[in-house]
């Protein structure tokens, strides 16, 4: 409690003070007689910084983040790399960098941040993939040896699976049930599909609600687990503007990476953009990228920069 000298009124409530919120003892008018007498002063209470909260947002440093491991996609792009345990789809034409770009994620995924991986191989044997890893400069046997990384395919450890059933259809939950089981004997927290399409055995162009529901639960189930970060990729076929041939895994996705080849001038550029990233402010460009021998994807900078320079040196 305190008092108002000037309106001579004795407050009660420091919430609304007569004096503007200056308190003054009845006794007292100078500093002097301030330090000789102090006076109560009235100190707001934690009802009055209620009173005059404003609420505010504040941005704690991401830790909820997948990083690729790949620069300039992570840092400048990405702002930190995916979000952790969600699902993302690399969509492209044939040869525009699909299966390498995941590849980097997962054997990132070891080397730098020390997460286990998976590689379902839905196209090829496993064996035919790790080989070719090893002529692009990717020697990954020892990363098999020591268990931080798994390479299954589709025919080989699916293969009882599909035997069982009699129209050639598996029950999604069966799959993941199946995928889950070897994600918990390496701990992995990176899945890789590729491709997504071709794992609905039995789907078909005509039979898209049974292909729908099957990567619906599966995607469902595979987030549930809360710390896997799964790649799947999509073909693309030449001259088409669709991301998926379902129609449905694009909105399942939480972003999508879109890689392709563009002709600039007579000149070829392998180009890459974000579609989609869900809770990400991404700037939307299309950014140039190289393939090379042992180091996988490589950003050189935006499209338009990089035209920008290549025509002030005269290579237009």
């Amino acid at each position: 409690m305190g008092s108002c000298g000037r309106l001579r009124k004795t407050i009660y409530s420091p919430l609304s003070p007569p004096c503007g919120g200056k308190f003054f003892s009845p006794a007292s008018s100078s500093s002097q007689s301030l330090a000789s007498n102090p006076s109560p002063v009235a100190v707001p209470t934690t009802e009055r910084s209620v009173a005059q909260y404003t609420p505010s947002i504040t941005i704690s440093p991401r830790l909820d983040l997948t990083p690729t491991g790949i620069p300039l996609l992570d840092d400048h792009i990405l702002r930190g790399g995916f979000l952790r345990g969600k699902t993302y789809l690399i969509a492209g034409e044939t040869g525009c960098g699909k299966t390498i770009f995941s590849l980097q994620f997962l054997i990132n995924g070891v080397l730098k941040f020390n997460e286990s991986g998976i590689y379902l191989a839905i196209d090829e044997p496993a064996a035919h993939v790790v080989k070719g890893l090893t002529l692009f400069g990717w020697d990954v046997k020892e990363l098999i040896e020591r268990r931080k990384l798994l390479f299954l395919d589709m025919r080989t450890h699916f293969r009882r699976l599909y035997l069982k059933e009699k129209d050639r259809r598996i029950d999604p939950r069966i799959v993941i049930g199946n995928i889950i089981k070897y994600i918990e004997k390496i701990n992995a927290k990176r899945l890789v599909i590729d491709p997504i399409a071709p794992l609905m055995y039995g789907g078909s162009e005509e039979d898209v609600l049974y292909a729908r529901e099957f990567l619906r639960e599966m995607v469902f189930e595979l987030e549930k687990l809360g710390d896997v970060t799964t790649i799947m990729t999509s073909e693309i076929p030449t001259g088409s503007s669709r991301l998926s041939r379902f129609g449905v895994e694009e909105f399942l996705a939480t972003g999508i990476i879109v890689l392709g080849l563009e002709e600039i001038n007579g000149k070829i550029y392998r180009v890459m953009y974000i579609r989609k990233a869900r809770w990400a402010p991404v700037k939307p460009a299309k950014y140039v990228f190289d393939i090379v021998a042992g180091r996988g994807v490589i950003i050189r900078g935006p499209l338009s920069e990089i035209l920008k320079k290549e025509s002030e040196m005269g290579f237009d």
